[in-house]
Formats: structure tokens, C-alpha cells, sequence
């Protein structure tokens, strides 16, 4: 072990006898050595004051009530105690002084929090705002006013989700001579014989397995507006736009299962259990693949 800061337990090398470069490479190697060994010395020297304030801490927190000190025996230690961290202290700026000087950094200003552009995607229903009066209020003057610019202020706005009802009208022609009747065939649909159209089954599995909303809350929320839809039609309706999904699912395993390296991550949510007015433990299951 080195004696002192920067020693090693290598012979002398006598620096006459080498080339200048190869000196001035040992030389170099030698300083970097040295300032490591302080900053590591530095290092033990924080990390024992640490570990002394630490067990300090614990002694007086966590130490046994029988062992407590009086006011009068804690006085006792109270020197022992400064010193050594007087010590610790005097120990520490030494060593940081021989440290290479870091020029610190200016600490940026805070950001201040700036507001977003709306998205340009979105309508915009303008609103024009004119005094109705355009000529100068001056009454020695009375002349019409000329626009000279405007302010545009943005307001975020929404519509909330509104039922409407699709009418398919499908005309009967009949022919007179050959005694037929035409009429064009019934468009396919999710739920056959049903009256959800696919947007109105798209919204109620988007709300429930996207938004996580169960069917019992979607119930309410379709009543505000006048539509009767019980869980168990929502409940229909999801299966059925499960069933319609069945292709796309197909699609997807093929692509999963020809990946050459599939990861799975189980994460646990609390899920609520309708009645009890508890939860229960769900897993919601991440897949990630590496393509073929």
C-alpha cells in the first residue's frame, strides 16, 4: 500500500535515461495518477462523514430507550464530537483544495411555461367582433373610421358526443310487363338485425377496453341523452364488434408469431370490481416484437 498520496509500490525509474517523449508520457501519467488518488482520498474522506453522521443519526433515532443519554451525559460527548467533526471538516476542504478548479457552469434561467399552438387541423368558426359605429367619436370631427389592422384571439372548443339516427330508404321498382319487383339489397352490418350503426359499436369498444370505461358508466352517459342502452346490449354489441374484428386479430397473431424474438411484460392495474366497492388485481399485457 502507498504511503502517501500518489505513491506506488513500482521501483524509481531514473527519467535521465529515456527519450523525451516517453518522460514526458510518464510524467503526464504520473500527475493523472496523483489527482485521481486525491480525488478518491476526497471521496473516502466525504463518504466517512457520511457514514459518522449517519450512525449518529441511527444511535440517537433508533437506539434503545435504556440506552438514552441525559442532557447532562450527552454535554460529555458533545466536545469528542465537534472535534471529530471539526476533523472531518478541516480533512475535507484540505483535500478539496488540491482538486483542479471546475469553472462552474451559469445556471440557465427558468423557462418560462409557454402556451401551445392549437393544432391547424382543427375547425375554426370565426367570430367577428366590429363597433357597430365606424366613424371617429371626436365630435369636432365625425369622419368614417378606416380598418387598420386586427387581434385574433383562440379558444379551444368542444362538441360533445351527440346520437343521430341513419335512415336507409330503399326503393321498390316494379316492372308491369313481367310482373318483378327490384330492390337494391340490405347494406351489411356489425350487429345483424341491429340498430347500433359502426360508428356508434366502434365508439362503445373504443370507450371501453381504450378509455377503460365499463359498460354500467357508459349506461349513464348514453341516458343524458335520451338513448336507452342497458350492459348487456352494450355487452352484445362489443362481442359483436369483437366477432367482426376477428380477421384483423388473425392478421395479427400471423405477424406475432412469425417475429423471430417475442417480449411480454404483464403490468399489474387495479381493476374495480362492480358491487363490491373494492378492486381486484388485473394484468394489462405489453407485447414487443423483433421482425423476422
Amino acid at each position: 500500500m502507498p504511503s502517501m498520496l500518489g505513491e506506488t509500490a513500482t521501483a524509481p525509474i531514473d527519467m535521465a535515461q529515456l527519450p523525451a517523449q516517453a518522460a514526458a508520457l510518464i510524467t503526464r501519467l504520473q500527475q493523472q495518477v496523483q489527482s485521481q488518488a486525491r480525488e478518491i482520498a476526497w471521496a473516502h474522506a466525504k463518504l466517512d462523514k457520511v457514514n459518522f453522521e449517519l450512525a449518529r443519526l441511527k444511535r440517537w433515532k433508533f437506539g434503545a430507550k435504556t440506552e438514552a443519554m441525559t442532557a447532562q451525559q450527552r454535554a460529555l460527548f458533545q466536545d469528542t464530537q465537534a472535534e471529530d467533526e471539526a476533523c472531518l471538516q478541516a480533512q475535507l476542504a484540505e483535500l478539496q483544495r488540491d482538486l483542479p478548479q471546475v469553472p462552474k457552469t451559469p445556471k440557465a434561467p427558468p423557462r418560462r411555461p409557454r402556451r401551445q399552438e392549437l393544432p391547424e387541423h382543427l375547425e375554426r368558426v370565426e367570430h367577428r367582433h366590429e363597433p357597430q359605429n365606424t366613424t371617429c367619436q371626436n365630435p369636432e370631427c365625425g369622419r368614417p373610421m378606416h380598418r387598420i389592422g386586427e387581434d385574433v384571439s383562440e379558444k379551444l372548443d368542444i362538441i360533445p358526443a351527440k346520437f343521430f339516427v341513419h335512415r336507409h330508404i330503399y326503393g321498390k321498382w316494379a316492372c308491369r310487363c313481367c310482373q318483378q319487383i327490384h330492390q337494391e339489397p340490405a347494406e351489411p352490418d356489425v350487429v345483424d338485425g341491429g340498430i347500433p350503426a359502426s360508428g356508434l359499436v366502434a365508439h362503445t369498444l373504443i370507450s371501453r377496453f381504450v378509455d377503460h370505461l365499463p359498460y354500467y358508466r357508459q349506461e349513464p352517459i348514453n341516458a343524458r341523452s335520451g338513448v336507452h342502452t342497458p350492459r348487456s346490449t352494450l355487452a352484445a354489441w362489443g362481442g359483436a364488434g369483437g366477432a367482426k374484428l376477428e380477421p384483423l386479430y388473425e392478421a395479427h397473431r400471423r405477424f406475432i408469431l412469425s417475429c423471430r424474438v417475442l417480449h411480454a411484460d404483464e403490468t399489474p392495474v387495479p381493476l374495480l370490481a362492480p358491487g363490491t366497492g373494492k378492486t381486484k388485481k388485473a394484468f394489462i399485457l405489453g407485447l414487443g416484437t423483433q421482425p423476422p
